[in-house]
Formats: structure tokens, sequence, C-alpha cells
């Protein structure tokens, strides 16, 4: 018996996992097609779900938001490898990043920014900081970043280069960032 209701906890938590996986697809295919001031009843109903469930996962629209990027971030991490070249790993999270950074971008002036949300975007950038950490770590061992530049700097070349992404599509895209690259990385170098 008890391992019967240990199974169906499992289960129910599963459910609940994938109904807020489904939220945050949704949110962000309406929020990119709608902006960020889209119905969230539009939200649950592309999400399979009702409005109590989305409430029940996310405390409001930023809530929503926030979970987007950080499901970004989860994506991102595990592409990472400190071992790569480290242009190349700044294009990479460039490239993967494109569709947050873009809806980022759409939203950014929408959204509330109230004293008590800054904190948790703080937070996203700062994760994403740790992720890079290792790739500036060994990228100036390797002598391709200055000793007294770090994860800091690499988010925000790759804030940059993704800024210049986001007008264009396809091999436009890769050509702009790639001779962005070139321009923003020859500054990072020891000299």
């Amino acid at each position: 018996m008890q391992e019967d209701a240990r199974r169906h906890s499992r289960i129910l938590r599963r459910d609940a996992q994938e109904r807020r996986d489904a939220l945050v697809l949704a949110a962000a295919a309406c929020f990119e097609e709608f902006g960020y001031n889209v119905a969230l009843e539009l939200v649950a109903e592309r999400a399979g779900v009702g409005r109590g469930t989305l409430y029940r996962n996310f405390a409001d629209r930023e809530a929503l938001a926030l979970a987007i990027f950080a499901s970004e971030l989860d994506r991102i991490d595990p592409l990472i490898d400190p071992a790569r070249p480290m242009a190349e790993t700044i294009a990479l999270v460039v490239h993967e990043g494109a569709r947050a950074s873009g809806l980022f971008s759409r939203i950014a002036g929408e959204l509330g920014r109230e004293d008590r949300n800054l904190a948790p975007f703080r937070a996203l950038g700062e994760r994403l900081e740790r992720m890079l950490e290792p790739v500036a770590a060994q990228a100036r061992g390797r002598g391709e970043l200055a000793k007294d530049a770090g994860a800091a700097e690499l988010v925000l070349a790759v804030r940059m280069a993704g800024g210049l992404r986001q007008p264009l599509r396809g091999d436009d895209a890769e050509a702009q960032v790639s001779a962005a690259l070139r321009l923003l990385l020859h500054g990072l170098r020891p000299r």
C-alpha cells in the first residue's frame, strides 16, 4: 500500500512538472508573439491548463518571465565547456540564448522592475556569471583573456554580441556575431 502511495505521489509530481513546463513554453511563445502584457488566460489556454494552475505555479507575470529565463539557462548550462576556446563559448551562448535574449529585449521595457523584482533578475545574471567563471579561468590560463577580466566581462560580451543578433536571422546573424566577437575579443586579450 505504501509503495502505491509513493508511486502515485511521483506520478502527481511528474504531472505537475509537465504542466509547469508547458506553462513556461506557452508563456515564452505568447510573450514573443503578443508582448509581455498578453492575457495570462491565453498562456494557460495554450499550455492546456486552467488559470488556477497557472497561478498555483506563478504568482505573477514576472515570476513567469523569470521562469522562462531560468529554463533557458538550464538548457544552456550543460553545453558550456571551459576547455572550448573563449570565442566559441561566447558565440555558443549568444546563439543558444538568442530566443531568451530576444524575448528579454522585447519585454524589458514592459517589465515592472519594482525593487522586489530586481533581486531575482540580478540572480539570473549572477547565475550566468557562475556558469561562465570556469570558462574565464581557463581562458585566462590560455592567454585568451586579460588577467583582470572575468565572468562578468564575458556576460557583458554575450549581451553585446547578442544585441546584434536580434534583428537578424540565419547566416546574416552568424556573420554579424562573428565580426562583433572578433572586434570585442581583441579588447579582452591581455596586453
